[in-house]
């Protein structure tokens, strides 16, 4: 009897041990996790000044922490929204544009310090090939208070870009 209570000791440790253990340990972060916290850092106010036209842009994190949101108001025309997510070993981001269209673009994880690029996957409501889009942005953090934004884009089968140099709100 002795022995078969031990032994039933034993396998309830066997099990407890592991689970407790568990509960204690942090949770591993993917890269593409550890690139958002570095993206979400830029939450707050940002402005820039792009061919003389003021530019604001706020960011603020939504749906519980699981999207940045950046929302991009030049002075003279309608505010611009860019989503940021995580999705699996990848980052996302679709871009709500003034010209009606929405460029979804990917990344890699990467180093904000460095640039992270997002490039095209596809755009949804674009009324032709020709049409005015997007067609990727790399986004890096020159430092705390200073960004550079680089986008690229697609008119008529002419390829541009446009560099944003923003500075933190203070």
């Amino acid at each position: 009897m002795k022995c078969a209570a031990n032994i039933a000791v034993l396998v309830l440790i066997g099990f407890a041990v592991p689970a407790t253990l568990g509960q204690n340990a942090p949770q591993e972060k993917t890269k593409s996790e550890a690139t958002f916290k570095q993206l979400a850092s830029l939450v707050g106010e940002w402005e820039a000044i792009q061919d003389g036209v003021p530019v604001k842009e706020t960011y603020t994190l939504t749906a519980n922490g699981s999207a940045l949101m950046a929302e991009t108001k030049p002075a003279s025309e309608p505010a611009m929204i860019t989503m940021f997510t995580v999705d699996g070993d990848r980052l996302i981001a679709t871009h709500y544009c003034s010209a009606r269209n929405q460029p979804n673009m990917s990344a890699s994880p990467g180093d904000l310090d460095k640039g992270v690029v997002f490039s095209l996957e596809r755009v949804t409501g674009l009324k032709t090939p020709d049409a005015w889009h997007n067609t990727g942005v790399t986004i890096t953090l020159d430092d705390k208070d200073h960004m550079t934004q680089r986008w690229t884009w697609l008119y008529k089968g002419k390829a541009g870009a446009t560099v944003f140099k923003y500075a933190r709100k203070q």
